[in-house]
């Protein structure tokens, strides 16, 4: 079936029937299956080639539908809802035992979400109409790979014969920020372009910083997120004295990501100023470079502060992957 037929009630029988879709959010797009099927889920760890025990996120349509999936949600955690939900924040809660274990990767805890984007909205009320509880919905790439942002990326990943849901460019461009909400105060466990300081703010206390103690989740392997080619971070006044000049043989085939200027010739993309326009093109920059060919990325150095938080910690995972000397 060709992906790009693929409408919501379609999307949602297939994933009644326990197979895969990918399903557009306003961060990424993700490869969904029933959360409530373990079998179902396997199927995503599979296809995606993803260590079983790494959890997913289960996206739900509501607060109701979360509660199917929550031993208990804490205080900190409505607060949070009802602030940013829909919306890009996944929050670690106590799982209700006998569902969602496979999602869970086994954990006593478990992710939720409601997303914000109207597409994915609709599907998971379509398929809770089908007695779906919620789907389970990491990115749609390989493991540890670029996250698609666009649905040729899903295309490019799994080919035509994966359902996959339209939603056009996803708004925000990074994976949702993810807060544990089993502890006291609750942890930052991966950033992303909700700021920190808004959290903070609905929950009157600061955020604790992820330990050793915090449960496993998506997204915060030390390397993630990585292009084929071998992303290098550059402090800007370095990287503008390796650009000043035309690239010589010796820098053929690399890639130049940046707010610097380079001299003629270099393979270049001109890095936003503004840390949600870079969020929103970051993954699709990467994938272009790939597709260029390219088997370096120079990557400029981000500015400090609290916004870029989200994109340093993806770009920061990403160049983890990169052989040493490359």
């Amino acid at each position: 079936m060709d992906a790009a037929a693929c409408t919501v009630d379609e999307a949602a029988d297939a994933l009644a029937r326990g197979e895969l879709v990918a399903m557009p959010t306003e961060t990424v797009y993700g490869l969904a299956a029933r959360a409530d099927d373990d079998a179902a889920v396997a199927r995503i760890f599979a296809a995606k080639g993803r260590p079983s025990d790494h959890p997913l996120i289960v996206h739900v349509a509501d607060i109701a539908a979360a509660e199917r999936f929550a031993a208990e949600l804490p205080a900190t955690a409505r607060r949070l809802m009802a602030a940013f939900w829909p919306g890009p924040l996944t929050l670690i809660v106590p799982r209700r035992p006998g569902i969602g274990g496979a999602a869970a990767a086994g954990l006593a805890t478990v992710g939720l979400r409601m997303p914000s984007h109207p597409l994915a909205l609709a599907l998971l009320r379509a398929a809770a109409a089908r007695g779906v509880a919620g789907v389970a919905a990491p990115s749609a790439n390989r493991f540890g790979r670029v996250s698609p942002t666009r649905p040729e990326h899903v295309r490019a990943e799994f080919g035509p014969g994966l359902l996959v849901l339209d939603g056009g460019p996803c708004e925000v461009g990074i994976e949702s920020v993810i807060v544990d909400c089993t502890r006291e105060p609750p942890a930052l466990l991966r950033p992303g372009q909700l700021a920190r300081e808004r959290i903070e703010a609905v929950l009157g206390e600061p955020l604790a910083d992820r330990d050793a103690a915090s449960p496993r989740a998506s997204g915060t392997l030390e390397v993630h997120y990585a292009p084929r080619a071998a992303l290098r971070l550059v402090a800007s006044d370095e990287l503008a004295r390796r650009v000043q000049r035309p690239p010589g043989p010796a820098e053929q085939g690399v890639a130049v990501y940046s707010r610097v200027a380079p001299a003629e010739g270099w393979l270049h993309r001109r890095m936003p100023a503004d840390a949600d326009a870079l969020a929103q093109e970051l993954f699709a920059a990467l994938r272009t470079f790939d597709e260029a060919g390219a088997h370096t990325i120079w990557l400029e150095q981000l500015p400090a502060g609290s916004a870029w938080e989200g994109v340093l910690d993806r770009v920061t995972r990403a160049a983890a992957a990169a052989p040493p000397g490359s």
